[in-house]
């Protein structure tokens, strides 16, 4: 089983998806600063003094933070929007590399030159 485990590890997808979700998570973290610390407070001046953070409602004992959801919401859309960014640059790259098709095969050529030779006769 270790052995299994071993050249699970070896294999380069894993490592890569790894160093995926590390950076991702630092992404996560960066993003959610940005919406915390200066969209909302911004968004929440122009809409005439409004904390989202502090945007609650309470039903019974419960208090239900909808102002947190709404962050949570902007924070997606911004990461959602960034990955979209990165997928299209990415496609983009891999759009402008113009395929050339392959080189013929010694069979192929021959095959061709037959082919003239024949119509060459018959003309």
């Amino acid at each position: 089983m270790l052995q299994e485990f071993r050249a699970f590890i070896d294999r380069g997808n894993v490592i890569d998806l790894a160093v995926a979700v590390i950076i991702g998570g630092a992404f996560g973290a960066i993003i959610t600063s940005l919406v915390d610390d200066i969209l909302m407070p911004i968004i929440g001046v122009l809409m005439g003094g409004v904390a989202f953070s502090g945007l609650s409602i309470q039903v019974g004992k419960a208090v239900i933070t909808y102002g947190n959801f709404i962050q949570a919401i902007v924070i997606f859309l911004i990461i959602a929007f960034a990955l979209f960014l990165l997928v299209r640059g990415y496609n983009r790259m891999q759009a402008k590399e113009p395929e050339t098709p392959p080189a013929p095969s010694a069979e192929e050529t021959l095959l061709a030159e037959i082919r003239d030779l024949l119509k060459s006769q018959s003309a």
